[in-house]
């Protein structure tokens, strides 16, 4: 349910962005034509369709770090008792095939470190497991980070073309101006008010690209540091052979203060 809705607003949000600024009712009713998207879209030039694009292009990028970045995908924390178990009866061979038969962000980040741990080596070397967990990391991080960083570059390329837009349009308007004389003084100011329409469809694109940029770069980041903790907790049951603080319940914690 949720999602459906998702999806619906943003289909609308990508019309609104065809359309483009269409002024209040009154300023519509009074006008000679009506006002519908397509002739917007004719009326705004050669940069409503790039503009199109870019707004189409901005709730695929939407819907798919919704679907993509989501917590329970990325760090799979059901997996955690199991492997932390491997862990403690020193078997990172079994982890790290069930790991390669379970990818994930979390399981590729932590199967790189296993990966160290089996590299024919009597003892393990930890900061070795550690630098090739965070290598891993940024490789996988790097992957999911560019439908992120794509909307970064549509809200800052969305206003820049829609000016570039309304630039041409007044060229051609004060242009035509100069052929037909200033008695066409009417027509010049509906050739500005549809130059402008390009600047407001940029802006209507680049307002929601950005606010989502920023609301999935702080969850990602989150996420990332969500799983430098598990790993570290699940590599230090390895080292010491035993249970983490973290994943000791309330009463054995009672019970150890006791003793």
């Amino acid at each position: 349910m949720k999602k459906g809705l998702l999806i619906t607003a943003l289909t609308m949000l990508a019309i609104g962005a065809w359309a483009g600024a269409t002024g209040d009712t009154e300023v519509a009713k009074a006008a000679p034509e009506d006002i519908n998207l397509l002739k917007m879209i004719k009326d705004g030039g050669w940069a409503m369709y790039p503009l199109g694009l870019f707004s189409f292009t901005m709730v695929v990028l939407v819907v798919q770090n919704f679907i993509s970045l989501r917590e329970k995908t990325l760090l799979h924390s059901e997996m955690i008792p199991e492997l932390l178990e491997m862990m403690l009866q020193k078997k990172p061979k079994t982890a790290l095939i069930y790991c390669r038969q379970n990818p994930s962000l979390f399981t590729n980040s932590f199967g790189a470190g296993l990966e160290r741990c089996l590299d024919g080596e009597n003892e393990i070397n930890f900061k070795k497991v550690q630098d090739s967990v965070e290598e891993a990391s940024i490789e996988q991080m790097t992957k999911l980070m560019k439908p992120i960083d794509m909307l970064s570059i549509i809200g800052a390329s969305a206003p820049m073309l829609g000016l570039l837009g309304t630039v041409s349009g007044m060229i051609k308007a004060f242009t035509n101006m100069g052929k037909t004389g200033a008695d066409s003084a009417n027509k010049l100011a509906s050739n500005i008010s549809e130059a402008l329409v390009t600047t407001a469809t940029g802006l209507i694109i680049a307002i929601p690209a950005m606010f989502f940029y920023f609301m999935f770069k702080k969850g990602f980041q989150k996420t990332l540091a969500t799983l430098g903790r598990n790993i570290g907790y699940l590599f230090d049951a390895l080292e010491t052979g035993k249970m983490p603080v973290t994943f000791i319940d309330l009463e054995e914690l009672e019970k150890m203060d006791g003793e």
